[in-house]
């Protein structure tokens, strides 16, 4: 179990870190208008945005279970 949940974090970090680069280049050359502040999302970057924020939580989750004390001991008592 422990190295399923290494795993999960190692797979959602690599998914989340491409997510976060594509959208930070589809937001550069999407839209060269300034005049406009805000914009909704639609379609895919919607998902994509989406899919980001529950990515995050995941990994946080995630994380926050592997840092328990019953995992991970490296003293072996």
């Amino acid at each position: 179990m422990e190295l399923a949940l290494f795993v999960a974090i190692i797979v959602i970090s690599v998914v989340l870190s491409v997510l976060v680069v594509v959208q930070s280049r589809t937001a550069g050359m999407a839209n060269r208008d300034s005049s406009s502040i805000y914009r909704t999302r639609r379609g895919l970057e919607k998902t994509m945005y989406q899919a980001t924020i529950v990515l995050a939580a995941a990994f946080l989750l995630l994380a926050l279970i592997t840092s328990l004390p019953i995992f991970g001991s490296a003293t072996g008592a």
